[in-house]
């Protein structure tokens, strides 16, 4: 009798399947890593191609754009070839393009050969996402998913980091060919280590080609126009109006023929659970503040405070610290407390960070950001976590490849919005500062005529050019201010962004108790 009452006991997950798990994770931590690790080096990538400053931010944006095609994409695949297969060629060729990347003689090469990469490596991400609630038993997961989370969110935090380092001692080079060994441990043990499940071939004679072109021009437009949309001011670019028009028609022929095709591209079904869709309004706005303040913090030290791209990465290491400090304490925390309290907990950490760097000034370096670092990671490590358990831990197997991608699209896609959004209040808010400030400097303002008399004495050995080079000294300072001013400004709204989501998470159901692992995982 007792037997019978008794909760089936959880099997054992399988050595293999662990090693292969593990691999994975070491596969999706490169193709994150990537997105980033270039960004601290642009100008010794531009130098080294003879790349003209407009077309050397494609050596990101075309990264961006290949991989937020495939993202979505790699559900329908890994359903198509298996998650073995799809991932063993994702690694195989995101390795491969590496290469080509780090060999490229022109800027039309490296373009071309970063496109495939980020189009390639886009097929690790979600099929990680989606292995590691197929693989583990609930039980496992409270050690799983801190370290998905970890891996998520210290991969960009690193990028420029770590970026910074191999190009100052080695060469701008070195930031693909360090993808080698890796990029081939990876291949090799996806290839023999993985089998969680079986192609399914006959999804081929139903490939949506249709579907593929819409979502590609809908997503791939879309990317652009946040890419490059602060930097040629919005609708005033003919080329931003187009490429609008276009991911606008994409949008609307995909999501149509994603409602009627037999075998649709990407499968919207997740969104009918409504944790799930929840969960991604979340995942988009941590993708906000992830991405965001991982560009944030070097355009701020870089750009007010002269540091090079080593210093930068320097300053910046303790929030990937924090971050892997937290993991265990909410790995922890998450067996035993409700995912939406310690999901409040976490936006509001990340509001206390951003809310302490809103009063920052023109002095601030490591150690005034160290409590805007601390909370940064500590709050992104309890948001990231029980986002990931109230999306995706509620999906069927069905829906989990689908879901996953979904779920990493909807992230992606806030880092985008969040970078286009930031670029443009940076600006504007900068225009504003400096009319204001141009509006007080004046020879009636007594302190003003002070500095630039002050300004003038100092370049007095300069004779007759003292008065004009006091003024441009002048005109720098109250720049630098008005920037700053701009900086304080945007921490501001991010904080008043986290904020207002903790509301929504009354519509967030609370997770039933999951089941052992039994047959279906």
């Amino acid at each position: 009798m007792s037997q019978s009452t008794s909760a089936p006991r959880e099997q054992p997950v399988e050595p293999r399947k662990v090693l292969a798990f593990f691999a994975m994770v070491l596969g999706m931590f490169m193709a994150i890593l990537d997105i980033q690790i270039v960004s601290a080096s642009l100008a010794e990538i531009q130098a080294g191609l003879s790349a003209s400053a407009d077309e050397i931010s494609w050596v990101q944006t075309s990264y961006l754009i290949a991989e937020v095609v495939m993202i979505p994409l790699s559900g329908f695949l890994g359903r198509l070839f298996s998650t073995r297969w799809l991932f063993t060629a994702s690694a195989a060729g995101f390795t491969i393009a590496s290469i080509f990347c780090g060999f490229s003689t022109s800027i039309e090469e490296m373009i071309f050969f970063r496109a495939l990469q980020g189009f390639i490596g886009g097929g690790m991400i979600p099929s990680v996402f989606a292995a590691s609630f197929s693989i583990f038993p609930p039980s496992k997961r409270p050690i799983i998913q801190p370290l998905m989370g970890l891996v998520a969110t210290m991969a960009p935090t690193l990028g420029p980091t770590l970026g910074g380092y191999l190009t100052d001692l080695f060469s701008w080079h070195w930031l693909f060919f360090i993808n080698v060994i890796p990029g081939v441990i990876v291949t090799i043990a996806a290839a023999s280590l993985i089998d969680f499940d079986r192609p399914d071939f006959s999804l081929f004679e139903r490939f949506d080609w249709w579907g593929l072109i819409f979502m590609a021009l809908f997503l791939g437009s879309l990317e652009y126009v946040l890419e490059e949309g602060p930097t040629k001011d919005w609708f005033e670019d003919a080329n931003i109006v187009t490429f609008t028009i276009v991911s606008a028609a994409g949008a609307l022929l995909f999501f149509a023929r994603t409602f009627t095709a037999a075998q649709p591209i990407v499968d919207l079904s997740a969104f009918r659970n409504r944790n799930f869709a929840t969960g991604s309004a979340f995942s988009f706005v941590l993708g906000i503040g992830l991405y965001g303040l991982t560009y944030v913090y070097p355009v701020y030290l870089g750009r007010v405070r002269g540091y090079s791209s080593l210093q930068i990465g320097e300053t910046l290491f303790l929030t990937g610290l924090c971050q892997f400090m937290a993991a265990p304490i909410v790995g922890r925390l998450s067996a035993k407390i409700d995912p939406r309290l310690l999901l409040a907990i976490g936006l509001t950490t990340f509001s206390a960070g951003t809310f302490a760097a809103s009063y920052i000034t023109k002095d601030w370096a490591f150690g005034e950001l160290i409590i805007p670092q601390v909370f940064r990671g500590v709050g992104l490590m309890f948001s990231f976590v029980p986002i990931n358990n109230l999306s995706l831990g509620t999906l069927s197997p069905s829906q989990m490849k689908g879901g996953a991608g979904l779920y990493n699209l909807m992230r992606n896609l806030g880092g985008a919005v969040g970078l286009a959004l930031i670029n443009t209040v940076l600006n504007h808010r900068i225009d504003l500062h400096l009319a204001r400030l141009h509006e007080q400097i004046n020879p009636a303002n007594v302190a003003a005529q002070s500095w630039l008399d002050a300004l003038t004495q100092k370049f007095a050995d300069f004779a007759d050019q003292a008065g004009p080079m006091a003024l441009k000294q002048l005109a720098l300072m109250v720049r630098q201010q008005a920037t700053v001013m701009a900086f304080g400004d945007l921490f501001l709204l991010l904080t008043v962004l986290f904020m207002l989501m903790l509301p929504f998470l009354a519509f967030v159901e609370k997770p039933k108790a999951a089941a052992p692992a039994g047959g279906e995982h």
